[in-house]
């Protein structure tokens, strides 16, 4: 006898699951079904995805050595478009199909010339999917393709055909345009950002040498040319502008069994390593075997060296790295990446080609420059005696008496909730908003941890010294996730860690402390997610007995303006002039504050911010703030 549901029962009839209830969606439906699936969001990211996309074909005619110009414009009409003097896609009906290569291209998913080698033997868009996908989530796409002697349109609307091919023109240049409309329907936002596409496109013309890209917007005027003849070696130069180097960039590129892998490396006096990978142009985010082979590659010439010349016992892999910036780019016909997002290589060759390459060739150089390689052991050694030193350090955290009676710090306000998902740490600043936020808290999910001043700028410290700072050990206990190698999200005690400090000069110096330990040592805290910026508000307005709040002056002169003659203006100082009702109600209250989560949508361009607010060289700074200095639009001295 079958069992129905409550449901059932009450509507009087059964659900069937039938192969009537399967979906079967045409064409390009199940990327507008689906569009995350593709693009990751349909947010900022997956909007910029759909340039990127089209970026990666011209690229990849570029690889072929067909193309040395790729143009990306940002029209006033919400389009955009990408511009290659490429070969142009086919034009000729598809054998099979009975249709325009360049339909099937854009309306056929898994359909490309890059599933063989004749037309591209190293591709990044290897799966088929990317321009059609584009497509599918445009409103209108419009496909220009120079080539014969001609000038081919043809129209495109949600993935399907809207025009026949036509020829539109004659020329003597070839090459494709590709101009879509982000359809409103699928994305949260349709404005592209020209600093977005900005980094990704510098980093494309640093991968390949010798290809000039040009970013234009036309909303605004603002354009940016990128053509680097030097490649990785120049992005390395990049990376390292704001920080002490130890000597010019080490660079050697060689091919294996048709793989290509190409090294750029330099180290500087800075205490984190920071190493970007790419495969086939692709920003492989999480590394892979590339990279595993290099950081293998890299600690056995380090260590062969030290043992060949005597100077002492063997280092680790963190030790070795220690101040490196290194870029790694390789170049092979069929690369596995972990789906469409494409951010971790999984060949497993890879490893050991890329490992031999870098052995080889690092081994060689400090042979051959032995004042460079003195300046270089030394600083790996000192890192290895810094690391036993964080160690013990470590250690002794862990061992400490004078913490609490479960191993947290005495100041720690911690909640009586143990569910990590509904706890939330507040980190502020000094005793009286740390005094405010305890009374103002929700005991049962809020912790507030108050820090004494100013913590250690880590940016200008090694580990081992960060670990002597009695604040950091202090959020690191009550974090209880670790630091460094051994920062461990899933043991957070909670997953929002909100830093809440005053909306003046001081708080804003104090939250880029923060920020700057969380993205050097406690990244995958940010990766997972757990990192919040409370907006405390600056004014208090009051009309009669109603109250208001704002958070910038914009947003006060706007409510003065609104609300009339009679208004009561009181400006907060510091979070502790507020009561605790206050600050409950306007920072604090999940039902009512704002709070900015932290992201790191680019790590190349992270780290050169950070390197240049942070770090030691004061000049590089101050050009930004001047170069800056008129788009802001409030400032507190």
């Amino acid at each position: 006898m079958e069992k129905t549901s409550a449901s059932e029962k009450e509507s009087g009839k059964k659900e069937s699951y039938g192969a009537e209830a399967i979906q079967v969606l045409a064409g390009l439906e199940g990327v507008r079904k689906r569009p995350a699936m593709y693009i990751g969001d349909t947010g900022v990211r997956g909007l910029h995805h759909l340039i990127c996309e089209a970026v990666d074909n011209s690229i990849d005619e570029a690889m072929a050595g067909y193309c040395n110009k790729i143009i990306v414009i940002l029209h006033k009409d919400g389009a955009a478009s990408v511009i290659d003097n490429g070969r142009g896609i086919p034009v000729e009906k598809h054998p099979q199909l009975g249709i325009p290569a360049v339909e099937v291209v854009m309306t056929r998913l898994h359909a490309g010339a890059k599933f063989e080698k004749k037309a591209y033997k190293v591709s990044g868009g290897l799966h088929g999917v990317g321009i059609s996908v584009v497509n599918a989530l445009s409103k209108l796409m419009i496909v220009r393709i120079k080539r014969d002697g001609k000038i081919y349109e043809q129209r495109y609307s949600k993935g399907k055909t809207i025009s026949e091919l036509k020829v539109v023109g004659e020329t003597t240049e070839t090459g494709t345009e590709i101009k879509f409309y982000p359809d409103p329907e699928i994305f949260s936002t349709t404005e592209f950002s020209f600093e977005f596409l900005e980094t990704r496109l510098q980093e494309l013309a640093f991968l390949n040498k010798g290809v000039k890209i040009i970013l234009a917007d036309e909303r605004t005027g603002k354009e940016k040319e990128f053509f680097y003849e030097g490649g990785i070696i120049e992005f390395v130069k990049h990376l390292n502008k704001n920080r002490e180097v130890l000597h010019p960039v080490i660079y050697f590129s060689k091919t294996v069994n048709g793989t290509n892998v190409e090294v750029a490396m330099q180290y500087t006096k800075t205490f984190k390593e920071t190493i970007f990978s790419f495969a086939n142009n692709i920003n492989t985010h999480e590394g892979g075997t590339h990279l595993d082979g290099f950081k293998a590659g890299l600690t056995r010439a380090v260590n062969s060296y030290i043992k060949r010349n005597k100077l002492g016992s063997a280092v680790s892999g963190e030790d070795a790295r220690e101040g490196l910036t290194a870029v790694i780019s390789v170049r092979l016909y069929d690369p596995q990446f972990e789906g469409q997002t494409k951010t971790k290589l999984g060949n497993s060759e890879v490893k050991g080609i890329v490992e031999s390459i870098v052995r080889e060739n690092f081994t060689d150089y400090l042979d051959r420059h032995p004042a460079e390689a003195k300046e270089i052991i030394t600083k790996i050694i000192a890192a290895a005696k810094a690391r036993l030193a964080a160690k013990e350090a470590r250690e002794l955290v862990r061992r400490k008496t004078a913490l609490g009676e479960h191993g947290l710090p005495g100041k720690l306000a911690d909640c009586s909730s143990n569910d990590p998902a509904k706890c939330e740490l507040f980190i502020v600043e000094g005793d009286s908003a740390g005094g405010s936020a305890k009374q103002a808290r929700n005991k049962e999910f809020q912790a507030v941890l108050p820090l004494k001043g100013k913590i250690l700028n880590v940016e200008k410290a090694n580990l081992s010294k960060i670990m002597k700072s009695a604040e950091i050990t202090t959020l690191i206990s009550a974090i209880g996730t670790g630091i460094g190698d051994e920062c461990k999200p899933e043991k957070a005690r909670y997953h929002k860690i909100i830093i809440m400090v005053d909306a003046d000069s001081d708080g804003n110096h104090i939250c880029c402390l923060l920020l700057t330990l969380f993205y050097r040592y406690m990244l995958p805290l940010i990766e997972a997610g757990y990192l919040y910026i409370a907006q405390p508000p600056l004014y208090r307005i009051r009309k009669g007995k109603k109250v208001y709040y704002a958070l910038s002056d914009a947003e006060k002169d706007a409510l003065i303006k609104q609300l009339g003659a009679d208004v009561e203006v009181q400006r907060f100082k510091g979070l502790g002039e507020m009561n605790p009702e206050q600050l409950w109600e306007t920072t604090m209250d999940p039902e009512r504050r704002i709070l900015k989560k932290v992201t790191v949508e680019d790590a190349v361009e992270a780290d050169k911010i950070f390197s240049m607010l942070m770090g030691e060289d004061v000049e590089p700074r101050r050009e930004f703030f001047m170069r800056h200095a008129k788009e802001v639009k409030e400032l507190d001295v």
